[in-house]
């Protein structure tokens, strides 16, 4: 009776004022049986840091976004950048970066299917390697030390990404030693990728259930677009992290890492973000021009007109101990007849080409594997190992009674601070072995490869703006005939080869270790590196 009596327009706001808090109860109903859920009972905010102090995690099974808690940028850009250029081509990554004002202003969805699209199309999927080759350090770079810590704290680790799992799965299983990696999974017609993405959300729930199938407790650790995440109540317990605390993440140093990167492939040195990609696009033309001129330089002057020209263009050339190395090589080793054999860890195939540089004077270099453009353009001469040991050493003792001898017995090159195996062929060759220590920067593209085409690696490195190479010569080391500085008269060609090895690492501060050429390869390449001279390109 009273809610009649009361006006028209009253009466109207009291029912709508009711029918608002019963919908509030029905929702906070709906709240609490939802966090009653076994699977999302409690739900925690704070950083990896404290998760790692306040709780503990060596009995639980952790799941974690990959872009949100464990690497530092909020970008991937960077990384389908990478795709797009080292298994697609120049022009693809033009478009990709033509196409980022785009993925600017849509939403985060539709642009991670352009930039899938713009990479991935007719790509084939039996040779893409980028994942296993080229992603991982660029990844490994951006991991979180914090974030890391965290995780590696737990019994299990399920890492979830929006990425490609081709593109995740190398680098976090095999450098992070993660147990199992979700990712989104790519369609696939004829061998080759369509640039589509598999809608995959059950199938992701299904698969982290059967993960969690015998697990009684589990974490969770995200970014803070949480909310969006479908597989959020396969868990009990939830930890957000925020973009405002990855910012004070520092990165893993190298020496934490579980699995040492000794091996990476692709030619650009640098994470290709926007701007850095720009810098690139209009530094490309005019570095075709400078390497091009680089070369003819290179092959036309003489050593004292070249060595300025070449500093004068960028090129830097840095000598240590090298007046010593002049002087005991004035005089030959007048009872073998034979010259200076050079022994120096391999960076580029233009390692001989410094030598002959910072010495003033032709060398004869012997390699493994060479192009057949490099050798034509090369202003010293190449003779290739045939990798028969005794025919291999009969044809560098007759090099070495022609003159001086450079030799990189590691076979192939590496990038990272370690030096590989070194073959023991050329301690048995000469009792005057000089070991050279050899580095190089660059800060555009490395002048390296072993799945591309090698007779560009010389031109890569001309392409860079100021490429460093660091050449620092060490005391002689006599052979296994009569060898005073590496044992006693007992020692063996290995004994010597190991000792130069580690003097050489000694003074690059290089680790050393025993993987050979062949283990490059079957990581970078799928092969052994061994390729018939009428298919080397």
């Amino acid at each position: 009776m009273v809610f009649k009596a009361l006006p028209y327009s009253l009466r109207l706001v009291l029912f709508v004022s009711r029918l608002v808090l019963k919908l509030n109860q029905n929702h906070t109903k709906t709240l609490k049986r939802t966090l009653s859920n076994p699977h999302a009972s409690k739900f925690k905010s704070q950083t990896p840091v404290s998760l790692a102090q306040d709780s503990d995690l060596s009995l639980k099974t952790l799941i974690f976004d990959v872009e949100g808690t464990l690497l530092r940028s909020s970008s991937v850009f960077p990384y389908f950048m990478l795709v797009a250029f080292e298994a697609g081509s120049l022009i693809r990554a033009f478009v990709l970066f033509s196409l980022y004002p785009l993925l600017c202003l849509v939403k985060e969805d539709v642009s991670l299917k352009i930039m899938v699209m713009v990479c991935f199309f007719g790509i084939k999927k039996e040779n893409f390697r980028v994942g296993s080759s080229v992603l991982p350090k660029f990844f490994l770079e951006d991991v979180g030390m914090e974030g890391f810590d965290m995780l590696r704290r737990g019994r299990k680790k399920v890492g979830v990404s929006k990425l490609p799992q081709v593109m995740v799965e190398c680098f976090l299983k095999e450098y992070l030693e993660i147990d199992y990696v979700f990712g989104r999974d790519l369609v696939v017609c004829g061998g080759y990728y369509v640039g589509l993405m598999k809608e995959n959300k059950n199938i992701l729930k299904r698969r982290i259930n059967d993960v969690l199938e015998k697990d009684e407790d589990a974490t969770v650790c995200f970014s803070n677009k949480w909310i969006k995440h479908d597989w959020i109540m396969c868990s009990k317990e939830v930890y957000v992290v925020t973009n405002g605390e990855k910012i004070a993440w520092q990165s893993l140093p190298r020496e934490q890492y579980p699995k040492a990167l000794i091996f990476h492939d692709g030619r650009l040195a640098f994470l290709p973000e926007p701007l850095h990609m720009l810098v690139m696009f209009m530094w490309f033309p005019f570095a075709l021009v400078l390497a091009i001129s680089r070369v003819i330089v290179a092959l036309s002057l003489p050593y004292g007109a070249l060595i300025p020209i070449l500093e004068f263009t960028g090129l830097q050339l840095r000598l240590t101990n090298h007046k010593s190395v002049q002087k005991s090589g004035s005089d030959h080793d007048h009872k073998q007849h034979k010259g200076l054999l050079y022994v120096c860890n391999h960076r580029t195939l233009l390692d001989p080409l410094y030598l002959s540089f910072g010495l003033k004077k032709p060398f004869a270099a012997v390699t493994y594997s060479l192009s057949r453009m490099s050798e034509i353009l090369s202003p010293i001469k190449t003779v290739r190992l045939t990798r028969n040991r005794d025919q291999d050493a009969k044809m560098m003792d007759k090099m070495l009674k022609q003159g001086d001898l450079v030799v990189c017995p590691e076979g192939t090159t590496c990038r990272e601070p370690y030096l590989l195996r070194f073959s023991p062929l050329f301690a048995e060759l000469s009792d005057r072995i000089v070991p050279v220590a050899l580095d190089t920067h660059v800060s555009m593209f490395y002048g390296t490869t072993a799945g591309g085409l090698k007779c560009l690696d010389p031109f890569y490195f001309m392409m860079n703006p100021s490429p460093i190479y660091r050449v620092q010569f060490l005391e002689q080391v006599r052979g296994v005939s009569s060898n005073s500085r590496c044992g006693d008269a007992n020692s063996t060609r290995f004994d010597v080869a190991n000792y130069v090895q580690t003097e050489i690492g000694k003074t690059l501060e290089f680790e050393c270790t025993s993987l050979t050429r062949k283990d490059k390869y079957l990581a970078l390449a799928g092969n052994e590196g061994l390729v018939s001279t009428s298919k080397k390109r």
